[in-house]
This record gives structure tokens, C-alpha cells and sequence, in this order.
């Protein structure tokens, strides 16, 4: 969840791998899986689709007991707003959602009022970014 991962969970990452553009994804699920490697395409195994993932450098250690590495992998599922923008999440996202946009290798990402399905922050305004209608 992404209240539960901490910086030093992510801090070896090296990069963040987007399978899909993601500017117009209001947010993404983000959690911490246990990988057999560094680097490379994770296997999938949730309903709904695997959107992106973290690459870790060399110097990120595996696990004594299970020789795996933590790694992030970020994901939508079927009935989430990308999908269903009516639906349970047409306001509101899920506890382990992010705003893509505020990811970055070794940066746990946030909800912004753009996940959040509220209107776009005077920030954003500013900036001149919209929500997709």
C-alpha cells in the first residue's frame, strides 16, 4: 500500500518503467512485490493490467531468506476509473493509488486532487494542466 512504503524501501530503485502513457490516468496502484531480479518485466499475476515498474540498481541486496528483491509495480484494476468512470471510483481512489505523475525512482508518489476525481488544484490550473472530461 502506499502508506506503507517507506523511502528506504525504495531507495535503490534506479528507474520507473511506464508500459502505457500514463498522462491520462488519473492514478495508478502502486504496491511492493517480490521479484527474483534487479531489473526486467515482472511477471503479473493480479486481475487487470500491469501499467509500470521500478528497476533496481546494484547495489540494491536481495533477501537472506528468499533471495527475492522488493520492487514496485504499478497497476490498474478492472473496475478502476480508467476503465469505469462511473463507477466506485468516479470520486475517491483506492487506499494503495497514486498520482502517476508524482512518481519518480525512490519517490513514493501521492494522491493529488487529479486521483482523487476533484477538481484540478490551482496549482495544476497554473500550470496549465486539465482533467480529462
Amino acid at each position: 500500500m502506499s502508506s506503507l512504503i517507506t523511502e528506504n524501501e525504495i531507495s535503490h530503485e534506479a528507474e520507473i518503467v511506464w508500459l502505457e502513457d500514463i498522462t491520462h490516468l488519473d492514478y495508478v496502484r502502486q504496491s511492493l512485490d517480490r521479484l527474483p531480479s534487479r531489473r526486467g518485466k515482472p511477471p503479473y499475476h493480479r486481475p487487470g493490467r500491469m501499467v509500470g515498474y521500478a528497476l533496481l540498481g546494484p547495489q540494491a541486496k536481495a533477501s537472506r531468506s528468499s533471495g527475492t528483491f522488493r520492487r514496485r509495480v504499478f497497476w490498474l484494476l478492472p473496475h478502476d476509473r480508467d476503465t469505469d468512470p462511473d463507477g466506485l471510483y468516479a470520486k475517491g481512489a483506492p487506499a494503495e493509488a497514486v498520482d502517476p505523475r508524482t512518481l519518480e525512482a525512490r519517490t513514493k508518489g501521492y494522491k493529488t486532487e487529479r486521483s482523487e476525481g476533484g477538481p484540478p488544484s490551482t496549482a495544476m490550473q497554473e500550470l496549465g494542466i486539465t482533467l480529462p472530461l
